[in-house]
């Protein structure tokens, strides 16, 4: 707490744990104001400390808070802040006492600025292993009084207690801790939970007419120049105030979640809260009359589950609504894969999909299943790009006509050689190049309907999990159901009604997102061509027709293995087509519906 006023001179100071907090104040009468700052010693992501400010009405304001990563730095910081405009630190830092709990207070001693403990404003010793320190009527009622309010004004200067101007908080590390790779035990989290800081955060908020709130290091020098000012401005105040209570609610959701994972494990909570950050606004959603934005996922369980939200962008334009679900797509499809692969994308649903131990002939194969398609989506690599790929990217020409060289909005993949994103670079001014991490498995998927949100695991199962069930009289050879397993891989990323036909790790032709499953098929067979001969065709559910339906127009096409869930009342004619034109058929006993 920084009070200024007739200059005193007091040096105390106090440290426990990961906690602190410096206070600045004068000695003079109950007919001052105050302001609340926050200052730390420890890093970014362990830091939790607040200072208030009180101030003589006749003195100006002169305040600047930067984040401090370390104690030296704390030093300088606060120091600095309280420079005079000559520069002499002195100068200024004579008009205060600095009320300090925490390391905060080593730190400015170090900085040749006097300290006392909080203690001293409250009349109430620490305690509870630094549990309490602030929850007091001497810091609340000087925050919560309203100026406006002869009562109030009244009853704090019966209690001998001053207001506040300013209150800057930085909260107990929960997040950071919580979601360390070293682990942390359940009392360690409990005890990593904040009472004071969001206490005083929300008292500050609630006063907002009267009190500033400041919880992000980026709003100091704005707080600054407002504090310079001699005019109020009630939307800065508003806007502090909604950022204050809106941070305080998403670090009481990271509490809120670790909890419930304590105590239920991957049960649905009866309720729950999705805190998210906004990340960019977009020139506009799905179409230009939409207004759109793009947010983060702050959620614990998001904590290095990677994912397009928090790719790398290398080179291009900004990304776009239809750009963040079409890469979001081919990213989600070429992850699956453990072989060098590539996907290509347009619209959502993977037009062309090869795995090769060579990633260019892989790259090449993917753009061949439906170079008309490919022309203007997205690449997908789930290995690192290196300078040989990155010519090819660059140079390929459409397999259409030999000549038209191919243009993609997006390149996706894990990594890129230094010479290969060079190279990736001179395609296009507007390519848009991405780093992304392999999403992690078992997240959480939500999906909005009107009025309300749709909950499910994501379906992440392998062909490794299931089991490949031969229902028919000929059994496929290995090489077969190896192809039914990659369509079967295929197909979980093709928009319903989805079939997949596939060869030697090679999609050769998809049907998506037709309301019958017979004219998937058809789509699917009529880009396979001639291929489809001896090639397996996965469906992504059962098929509730077989004769004179997709089974028999596949099996008369010259389909060999057919992969489909099972599960209709007909199955049995589906096996007795497929032993009639002597093609394999399995069931996997589990659908891939995408909608």
């Amino acid at each position: 707490m920084l009070r200024f006023g007739v200059p005193t001179t007091t040096t105390t100071t106090t440290t426990n744990g990961t906690s602190s907090t410096a206070v600045i104040a004068s000695a003079s009468p109950t007919t001052y104001s105050h302001i609340s700052f926050t200052v730390s010693p420890l890093s970014d992501s362990q830091r939790s400390s607040f200072c208030c400010f009180q101030q003589i009405l006749s003195y100006p304001s002169r305040l600047n808070c930067y984040r401090n990563k370390a104690m030296a730095e704390a030093a300088e910081s606060m120091a600095g802040s309280i420079a005079s405009p000559s520069g002499s630190k002195q100068a200024l830092i004579s008009l205060y006492t600095i009320v300090s709990t925490g390391g905060t207070a080593s730190a400015l001693e170090k900085a040749g600025v006097s300290v006392t403990k909080v203690e001293e404003l409250t009349q109430f010793p620490e305690m509870l292993d630094g549990r309490v320190k602030t929850l007091h009527p001497n810091i609340h009622g000087g925050i919560l009084a309203r100026r406006d309010q002869r009562h109030h004004l009244e009853a704090l200067d019966k209690h001998n207690i001053s207001t506040f101007e300013v209150v800057v908080v930085n909260l107990y590390p929960f997040y950071a801790k919580v979601t360390s790779s070293n682990g942390i035990t359940f009392d360690d989290g409990i005890e990593n939970i904040d009472i004071g800081g969001p206490t005083m955060i929300r008292a500050a908020a609630k006063n907002h007419k009267d009190v500033l709130v400041v919880v992000d290091s980026q709003d100091y020098l704005m707080l600054l120049e407002f504090l310079k000012g001699n005019k109020d401005d009630q939307q800065f105040r508003r806007m502090l105030a909604w950022k204050a209570f809106q941070h305080v609610a998403s670090y009481d959701s990271a509490v809120s979640e670790w909890l419930w994972k304590q105590t239920k494990g991957d049960e649905f909570p009866p309720s729950f809260t999705v805190p998210l950050s906004l990340k960019s606004s977009l020139r506009y959603g799905e179409n230009p009359h939409q207004k759109a934005a793009f947010y983060a996922d702050s959620r614990l369980s998001e904590v290095n589950g990677g994912g397009i939200a928090t790719a790398i962008q290398h080179h291009g334009k900004e990304m776009s609504y239809n750009n963040y679900l079409d890469t979001d797509a081919a990213w989600n499809c070429v992850c699956e894969f453990d072989k060098p692969t590539c996907v290509v994308v347009k619209h959502t649903n993977p037009c062309g999909v090869a795995s090769r131990d060579d990633l260019i002939e892989a790259y090449r194969l993917a753009v061949k299943a439906d170079p008309v398609s490919a022309f203007g989506g997205i690449v997908a690599f789930n290995k690192e790009v290196d300078e040989a790929l990155a010519r090819d990217i660059r140079e390929f020409r459409s397999p259409t006509d030999g000549e038209t060289r191919m243009f993609y909005e997006i390149v996706v993949a894990p990594s890129y050689s230094e010479k290969g994103l060079e190279i990736l670079r001179g395609k296009s001014k507007t390519l848009r190049i991405l780093e992304a991490k392999k999403n992690s498995r078992g997240k959480l998927s939500l999906r909005q309907v009107g009025g309300g949100w749709l909950a499910q695991d994501s379906d992440d199962l392998t062909p490794e999990e299931i089991k490949f069930d031969v229902v028919s009289k000929k059994a496929p050879e290995e090489s077969e159901l190896d192809d039914a397993k990659f369509a079967w891989l295929c197909v979980k990323h093709v928009k319903s009604n989805a079939i997949v036909i596939a060869k030697n790790n090679c999609m050769l032709g998809m049907g998506s997102g037709q309301p019958n499953r017979l004219e998937s098929l058809r789509i699917a067979m009529r880009k396979a061509g001639d291929e489809v001969k001896g090639a397996a065709l996965a469906s992504d559910a059962f098929f509730p027709f077989a004769w004179k339906d997709a089974v028999e127009e596949a099996c008369e096409s010259g389909i060999g293995v057919i992969a489909e869930p099972g599960g209709s009342i007909r199955d049995g004619d589906a096996i007795d087509c497929c032993n009639k034109y002597n093609v394999s058929l399995v069931f996997t006993g589990v659908r891939h519906f995408r909608h």
